[in-house]
């Protein structure tokens, strides 16, 4: 079981019976990491998160004195690996240790939702660190929200996305015998402040997925942009769409 620097704050959180005062920020920092590995990036956001659970402290012990929590969204674009949610299978990795050398992947076993998943080349990953107190206090909406900001997202390149009952993500051609997955997702929420985000495949090496069991799920596919429209994709100009989508989808203001 692994227990991050946030869950560890987010138990004594619990124990002290903190919540939030009511000291509403729609303003959401918006960062290009580049490209970065995946570990260095996961401790970023938990060093985000972090900041935000210690302000909600701050908060509680100073009533007179209240400060905004603090939204980010992240777009990074990772090297090959592949990561493990906290409640999946290790054996929808089918690549062992050799095969990952030979391909340049890692593996890396994470404190998210859902089970495994691929990031690499090509991919642009988003990870909002939202206080959804700032917005709501309801984390199945805010995974329906991520949804629509892609299912917008992939609009303007005439793809119908879709949501599939019972899973997450982004799909195509759902309830048909090859219905794909283009977008992942997996999230983690502590006191309301969310890490991780979703994963959408534009111009990825659809290759990699051939060693896994993408988030469990052994009867649909997985596909790209790339894929669908049968040509490279602009990958900056993706990035400006998911932006402006998010925007509208969650009524703030990118900073």
């Amino acid at each position: 079981m692994i227990e991050s620097v946030a869950d560890r704050i987010d138990k004594r959180m619990k124990e002290l019976n903190i919540k939030q005062v009511d000291l509403i920020n729609k303003k959401v920092a918006f960062q290009d990491l580049g490209t970065r590995d995946y570990q260095p990036t996961w401790d970023y956001q938990e060093e985000l998160l972090k900041k935000n659970l210690d302000t909600k402290i701050y908060n509680r012990e100073n009533p007179d004195n209240q400060k905004p929590t603090e939204n980010f969204l992240l777009f990074v674009e990772h090297p090959h690996v592949y990561t493990l949610g906290k409640s999946g299978h290790e054996e929808n990795l089918l690549a062992n240790e050799a095969k990952l050398k030979e391909i340049n992947a890692t593996y890396v076993k994470v404190n998210r939702g859902g089970d495994i998943t691929y990031h690499g080349f090509g991919q642009i990953v988003g990870y909002p660190i939202l206080d959804l107190e700032n917005f709501y206090t309801d984390i199945h909406r805010y995974m329906r929200d991520l949804e629509e900001v892609i299912i917008r997202t992939i609009a303007e390149y005439g793809l119908k996305g879709e949501r599939s009952d019972g899973e997450t993500g982004v799909w195509l051609d759902v309830g048909k015998p090859y219905a794909r997955k283009i977008c992942a997702m997996g999230v983690k929420a502590s006191r309301w402040v969310t890490i991780h985000g979703f994963a959408l495949n534009v111009n990825t090496d659809m290759r990699y997925f051939e060693y896994i069991i993408p988030c469990g799920i052994t009867d649909k596919q997985v596909t790209s942009l790339k894929r669908e429209l049968e040509q490279e994709v602009d990958y900056e100009e993706v990035k400006q769409k998911i932006k402006k989508h998010f925007v509208d989808v969650f009524g703030c203001e990118l900073i």
